[in-house]
């Protein structure tokens, strides 16, 4: 069946996804993904000019994904204690969902590769950022960006064992009630920094 252009690239990237989630960027050849995508190896060159651009641009759409996700969620968030609720939700909904996206944006292989790894680290800016606007504490740029940098860790952390461990918790609505109950009464402890006291000569 002949898709337009873009309804083809979409299906070329979903089908990708899933074989390079399962056997890495090394082991899959693009014959393989022209197969599992049901079109000829011409037609996969004609959207992606190599196995890496088409490496790369998954990294930044599944990227863009996730963060579209956060944006949407905290947006509609009313106060302080719901955004950091509906953050997690979004965040752990998104993992469990899409474990083979996960896994493409956070496998340990993706720091082996200085481009690659440059392209997660953006993503994970990018969310750094977007939530040290959304701690609501009297604190300093920088301060809530070390402390948006610390809720981003403990999401991945507590995504890998949801992903790798087959006896871990993967519901993502717990994961993020509990997640979110700790990041809002840590949150609610944090006091911003005191200004440096005055020396006398």
């Amino acid at each position: 069946m002949r898709l337009p252009a873009d309804q083809r690239r979409r299906q070329l990237l979903d089908v990708a996804r899933d074989v390079f989630a399962e056997r890495g960027f090394h082991a899959t050849a693009m014959d393989e993904i022209a197969l599992a995508a049901g079109v000829t190896k011409p037609v996969l060159y004609q959207h992606f000019p190599s196995k890496r651009a088409l490496y790369i641009e998954l990294l930044e759409d599944t990227g863009a994904h996730l963060l579209r996700d956060l944006e949407q969620a905290t947006g509609r968030a009313t106060s302080g204690r719901e955004r950091v609720e509906e953050g997690f939700a979004a965040y752990f909904h998104f993992v469990v969902s899409n474990p083979k996206s996960f896994r493409l944006l956070f496998g340990a292989s993706i720091r082996n590769d200085q481009e690659f790894a440059r392209v997660v680290e953006t993503v994970i800016a990018a969310a750094v950022d977007a939530i040290s606007t959304l701690i609501d504490i009297p604190a300093s740029p920088e301060q809530r960006l070390v402390l948006a940098n610390a809720l981003v860790g403990m999401a991945e952390a507590v995504s890998r064992r949801a992903v790798h461990d087959p006896d871990a918790e993967d519901d993502a609505a717990r994961l993020a009630r509990w997640v979110a109950e700790l990041a809002w009464f840590g949150l609610r402890g944090v006091r911003a920094d005191e200004s440096a006291p005055l020396t006398t000569s």
